[in-house]
């Protein structure tokens, strides 16, 4: 079966964006990516989650307050809209689907709001069921932690639990997923180090352990997850950067391979992929390069499904660069591939 990549890009004036929409690459075995098809007229749709069958796509639209369900032709990649359904919230970013398929989890940003949208059975977007607000003391930043702000909303492995780091409060919040239904378990949070801007997590896929990066301050915290509660127990930080980099950056993406031996990270300003190494005993990381992503501000990147490839999406240089992934080392190599897109920020892949 051919594999698909689907790309979302921002589009609008305000975010000083050159992209048109959501793109459809088909990937050939070398990592090459073709564009199939471009669905125009769409407002950053800007984070993207793909059912477990591979025949729904959805996306939010980034500073707007809405979220949209496609349909996947399996056969040739290319999409069709569905519908259309309000967050009943500002800058939705991140979206999540549970484990039955059948409900959607959005993070609305800037209104600090976790939305439930059920979805029908041909995958349509129904009216939101469930909005719970996000509050707490905010960081020192004082332009980026002016409001609590959530940024991500990940299902742990078991699919019972959804946690969500809050770049504005500088916690990771732990909620139930019962009955399609968030829950805040107890204890509802972990707080991170003072003005770090807890962004995007990772669960590593193997063992009991979660590593939230952190925007602001540019680093990565593991932590000990609790199965039964939610829980999370930090138990190492540490720098994304190489300690000769003195110029500024913030941290955005991360992501841990299928074996569970690396995490990558992305830096912004820095314009490099970190690498890591995790320890398969304790769970530690050890800090082994960073890779230049030959763009600018690599806002997203994710692993190919095979885990052989890389690709880095630099948000404002226009472009997606494939690495090469060593299996043993983690190390990333360019492999000459890349391919121009306007203002790319997210890209996920059909089941090959």
């Amino acid at each position: 079966m051919t594999t698909y990549a689907y790309v979302g890009c921002r589009t609008t004036r305000e975010r000083n964006a050159r992209g048109d929409g959501l793109s459809v690459f088909e990937v050939a075995a070398d990592g090459a990516l073709t564009l199939v098809q471009l669905v125009r007229d769409l407002v950053n749709p800007s984070y993207l989650a793909l059912s477990r069958d591979g025949t729904r796509l959805y996306t939010v639209h980034g500073d707007e307050t809405e979220v949209s369900a496609f349909a996947v032709d399996r056969a040739t990649g290319r999409l069709g809209f569905i519908n259309r359904q309000s967050t009943e919230g500002k800058n939705p970013v991140h979206l999540a689907l549970d484990d039955s398929g059948r409900f959607l989890v959005v993070t609305n940003h800037i209104s600090a709001s976790l939305a439930v949208l059920p979805l029908a059975e041909d995958g349509s977007l129904q009216p939101l069921s469930q909005l719970v607000k996000v509050d707490g003391p905010t960081g020192p930043h004082r332009v980026e932690q002016k409001q609590p702000k959530p940024h991500y909303n990940a299902f742990d492995p078991s699919g019972r639990f959804v946690l969500v780091p809050d770049k504005g409060c500088d916690r990771t919040w732990s909620l139930r997923f019962e009955n399609g239904r968030l829950v805040p378990c107890d204890p509802p949070f972990v707080e991170a180090r003072e003005g770090a801007g807890p962004r995007h997590l990772a669960f590593h896929p193997q063992r009991p352990w979660a590593y939230v990066v952190n925007e602001l301050d540019s680093t990565v915290t593991a932590y000990g997850f609790d199965a039964a509660t939610g829980a999370l127990t930090p138990f190492q930080w540490l720098p994304m950067l190489p300690f000769d980099y003195t110029g500024n950056s913030r941290a955005a993406a991360i992501a841990i391979d299928a074996t569970g031996r690396h995490l990558y990270a992305s830096n912004r300003g820095h314009d490099s992929i970190a690498v890591f190494r995790i320890d398969a005993a304790t769970g530690q990381l050890s800090f082994i390069e960073a890779t230049p992503t030959q763009g600018r501000t690599p806002r997203a990147f994710t692993l190919s499904p095979d885990g052989r490839l890389l690709y880095a999406l630099n948000e404002d240089s226009d472009s997606i660069v494939a690495f090469a992934v060593d299996a043993e080392t983690g190390r990333l190599s360019p492999t000459g591939q890349a391919v121009s897109t306007g203002s790319p920020v997210c890209m996920v892949f059909s089941a090959a």
